[in-house]
C-alpha cells in the first residue's frame, strides 16, 4: 500500500491524501487551498495524479477544503462514487454549487479589471451540481464495501454535522490493514454536536493537527468574553458586532449561544442578523439532522420553544437586504460568511466597519495564512478590501474557545483512546510548526512511530 500526501501536510487546507494499492486507487479528500496569494494558483494546477484512475473517493466532512475540488475531479475524467454521511450530503448540495458561484464571480470581476492574472473558474456552478450526482451518502457506524479489497466505516468526528473519522479495512496479498483518517477532530464539552468517537486500533493513523501546539480557552470562560463585548460594544459604544464565520457549524453554534446568554439573563434585546444565504441553508438543514444534537442542544431547543423575549433573528436573503445592513450604525450583531473573510458578504460589512472604533470585530475560528482574517488577528492596522485601503480602527477580538477543532489536549487524548500506538501515524492538516509540536508529543509522552510528512511525499507500508 502506497500513501501520498498531496494536501494539507504540514498546511491546514487542501485535504487530499492518494491511498493506491494492487487493487485499487482512492482518495481520502479532495479539498481546495484556501489563503495566501498562491492559493488560486495552486487550485487550477493539474492533479498530480490521473483522476481517470480514481477509483472511489471518501469525505471526511463538507468543509471546502476538505471537499472544494471535487468538481475539478469529476470534470478531468473521475467517474466513481464520493463516499459520505447523509448529513455531508446534503451540506455538498449547498455548499459545492456556492463553491462554483463564488468562483464565477471573482473570475468575472477580475477579468471586467483587466488583471493580467485573472483566471477562468475552476468549476462552474452546473459543474458543481453534476458532480454531486456523484455522491453516494452512508450512514455513521455502517461498514461497507466500495471496493471488493476495501471495507470503511465512518464515525463521528464532532467537528460539524456530518464529520466524520473513516475506519478504513485494506487487504492485499491477502493480509488485511486498517488505516484510520481522523478527519477533522471536534474539542470534546462543546454544545449541539457530539463528542468524536474514540478508536481503539489502527496499524496506520492520519491525524490532525491545526490546533495541535495550543490549548483552546474554556468554554465558559469565552462565552463570559462573548457577552462583555456584545454588551460593551452594543450598549456603551452604540457600534455593530460584526462576525466572520464559517456558514456551516460555526453560525448555527453562534446563534445557540447567543440564546443561551438570553435564556440566562446575561444579554437581552439582541438584534441579530444572519447574511449568508448558504447559512440560512445550512442552519435548516441543521434542524433537519437534529438527531445528531447532544442533551444540552435538546434543551435549549425545548426552551427555544417556549420561551419570551428571545434574540430578534434576520435571515438576510437578497443582495438588496445585505447592502442595506451597512446602513445600521449600531445595535446590530451581523454574522456573515467567509469565516476567514475572503470571500462572500463579510468583506462588505467589514469595509464598512473596521474604520468605525466603536465597532468590534468578533474572530471565532481558525484564520488560514494568507487570509484577511489572519491579517486582522495579526494586528495590521490598514487592510485591503476591493482594491481599497481601509483603516482599522474597530476592537479585533480572538474567542478561540468556540474552535470547532481539537487544541493539543483534546487531540492527546483522543490519540489516548487507542489501546495500543498505531504501527504509523502521520501529523497532518496543521501548519508546520504546529504539527511538529504535536508530533513530538506523541512521540515523547505515547512512543508512538510518526511523522510529519511534506506536500507530495509518499510513503510505501
Amino acid at each position: 500500500m502506497k500513501l501520498s500526501f498531496m494536501g494539507a501536510a504540514r498546511e491546514v487546507t487542501g485535504s487530499c491524501y492518494l491511498v493506491e494499492t494492487d487493487q485499487c486507487r482512492f482518495l481520502i479528500d479532495c479539498g481546495m487551498v484556501q489563503g495566501g496569494r498562491e492559493a488560486p494558483a495552486r487550485n487550477h494546477k493539474p492533479f498530480d495524479f490521473d483522476p481517470r484512475a480514481i477509483d472511489f473517493v471518501l469525505l471526511t466532512h463538507a468543509h471546502i477544503d476538505h471537499s472544494g475540488l471535487l468538481p475539478k475531479l469529476v470534470l478531468n475524467g473521475f467517474g466513481g462514487p464520493v463516499y459520505t454521511t447523509r448529513a455531508t450530503t446534503d451540506l455538498l448540495g449547498v455548499m459545492l454549487p456556492d463553491s462554483g458561484h463564488i468562483q464565477e464571480m471573482d473570475a468575472d470581476r477580475a477579468q471586467r479589471r483587466h488583471r493580467p492574472d485573472a483566471l477562468s473558474p475552476i468549476y462552474t456552478v452546473q459543474d458543481a451540481r453534476n458532480c454531486l450526482e456523484q455522491v453516494r451518502p452512508v450512514d455513521y457506524d455502517e461498514r461497507f464495501a466500495p471496493h471488493a479489497s476495501v471495507a470503511c466505516c465512518f464515525r463521528d468526528a464532532g467537528h460539524i454535522l456530518g464529520s466524520a473519522i473513516i475506519e478504513i479495512w485494506v487487504t492485499e496479498d491477502g493480509v488485511t490493514r486498517k488505516l484510520v483518517a481522523s478527519g477533522d477532530l471536534g474539542q470534546p464539552g462543546r454544545p449541539i454536536l457530539k463528542d468524536p468517537t474514540r478508536i481503539e486500533e489502527a496499524d496506520v493513523l492520519l491525524i490532525e493537527s491545526t490546533y495541535g501546539d495550543r490549548n483552546h480557552k474554556d468554554l465558559p470562560t469565552t462565552l463570559s468574553e462573548l457577552a462583555d463585548i456584545v454588551e460593551h460594544t452594543l450598549y456603551k459604544r452604540r457600534g455593530n458586532v460584526i462576525v466572520p464565520a464559517f456558514a456551516v457549524g460555526r453560525t448555527q453554534e453562534l446563534i445557540y449561544h447567543l440564546h443561551q446568554l438570553t435564556e440566562q439573563g446575561r444579554l437581552s434585546h439582541l438584534n441579530i442578523f444572519v447574511d449568508s444565504p448558504m447559512a440560512v441553508a445550512v442552519t435548516k438543514i441543521t434542524k433537519k439532522h437534529f438527531e445528531l444534537f447532544d442533551a444540552e442542544a435538546h434543551r435549549i431547543t425545548q426552551w427555544h420553544a417556549q420561551a419570551k423575549n428571545l434574540p430578534t433573528m434576520h435571515f438576510v436573503a437578497d443582495v438588496a437586504e445585505s447592502m442595506a445592513l451597512n446602513q445600521i450604525r449600531s445595535g446590530a450583531i451581523i454574522i456573515s460568511a467567509s469565516g476567514m473573510c475572503d470571500a462572500g458578504r463579510i468583506k462588505h460589512h467589514l469595509r464598512h466597519n473596521l474604520g468605525r472604533p466603536e465597532c468590534s470585530v468578533l474572530i471565532t475560528g481558525f484564520q488560514a495564512g494568507g487570509t484577511l482574517g489572519r491579517r486582522l488577528v495579526d494586528g495590521e492596522k490598514v487592510v485591503r478590501i476591493f482594491g481599497e485601503e481601509v483603516a482599522v480602527r474597530a476592537s479585533i477580538h480572538t474567542l478561540g474557545g468556540f474552535s470547532a477543532h481539537a487544541d493539543q489536549k483534546a487531540l492527546m487524548a483522543w490519540a489516548g483512546g487507542f489501546s495500543k500506538p498505531p504501527g504509523r501515524t502521520f501529523v497532518v492538516h496543521g501548519e508546520a510548526a504546529a504539527a511538529n509540536n504535536f508530533a513530538q508529543q506523541l512521540r515523547t509522552e505515547k512512543n508512538w512511530t510518526v511523522d510529519v510528512p511534506e506536500i507530495g511525499q509518499s510513503f510505501q507500508l
